[in-house]
């Protein structure tokens, strides 16, 4: 049944975990009227314009959609009109100016994948892998629901939650699944009560809060004699983008070698699956073979 039946929501969102939390948002049937995505982008070998998953989706759901390539020109802020009620943002990609953020009656809250004030940033989920935790051990992790304001990551929270991941670290695509939802299902909870005032703002602790450094192609670059458990996170942390990486030399040229899958055993860690630069998915043993 639709919670929210007379509301006017605008849909922030670009990436994967945006689709995760607008599942759960249908679900409930709380889909929103509109939805505002990055334009589409030239992909693949071929460099064809593709649209974002986002929009691939609001297509799918018969959703209208906005993708500005601009957000603070005058045509987007006459086509985004000033009659709404919430803007939720769940990884949008920019940062959206104040001016639209105040225009929504109820304001504009956000989803992020993490315990703010830790982990602000555009990547806290790799970030939350590449943190220095126990490998194999549980940890929590969690999302916050925030009142978005100037600052990144920066609003009182509004909401928040945290679970338990056993034998840490997850791969990202993975905790990004679980994470979304679990943002998700927090999100329709908390729309309701927030649009009935049953919902006080609290100020974040700033003075606990960390960043995330920016993520780059070459942040996937691993050594495979460093640090067995920090290599480890890496290759878990970046299985969606940038990937994982080692050089290999090959006569007299180094080749770039993708990790897909490793693991960690008797403090060692062991590559099991990669990807050779212009070849197959193949076993690392296999890899090796072939190189003699």
């Amino acid at each position: 049944m639709d919670t929210t039946p007379n509301l006017r929501i605008a849909f922030w969102g670009t990436s994967r975990i945006s689709i995760i939390v607008l599942e759960e948002m249908a679900k409930e049937g709380m889909l929103p009227s509109l939805i505002i995505t990055a334009p589409a982008k030239p992909k693949g070998r071929g460099l064809e314009l593709t649209p974002s998953e986002v929009k691939v989706w609001a297509d799918k759901h018969n959703i209208p959609t906005l993708e500005p390539a601009e957000i603070k020109s005058e045509e987007f802020a006459k086509k985004l009109d000033s009659n709404w009620d919430l803007f939720l943002v769940v990884s949008y990609g920019k940062i959206i100016p104040r001016a639209i953020i105040d225009t929504p009656r109820y304001g504009t809250l956000n989803v992020h994948p993490s315990l703010l004030p830790k982990l602000r940033g555009a990547s806290p989920i790799q970030g939350a892998i590449l943190e220095d935790a126990p490998v194999g051990k549980p940890r929590d992790a969690g999302v916050t629901i925030m009142l978005i304001d100037e600052e990144v990551d920066h609003g009182p929270i509004v909401a928040q939650e945290k679970m338990l991941i056993e034998n840490w670290p997850p791969k990202a695509s993975e905790l990004e699944e679980t994470l979304g939802t679990l943002g998700g299902k927090l999100l329709v909870k908390t729309i309701p009560e927030w649009i009935d005032g049953k919902i006080t703002p609290q100020e974040q602790d700033h003075d606990s809060a960390s960043y995330i450094k920016k993520i780059t192609k070459l942040s996937g670059h691993i050594d495979v004699d460093d640090d067995p458990e920090r290599m480890y996170r890496k290759i878990r942390a970046f299985d969606i983008w940038p990937r994982a990486f080692f050089l290999f030399k090959r006569g007299e040229k180094e080749i770039r070698v993708i990790v897909t899958e490793a693991h960690i055993e008797e403090g060692k860690l062991i590559i099991d699956r990669i990807i050779p630069e212009g070849k197959r998915e193949m076993t690392y043993a296999e890899f090796l073979r072939g190189q003699r």
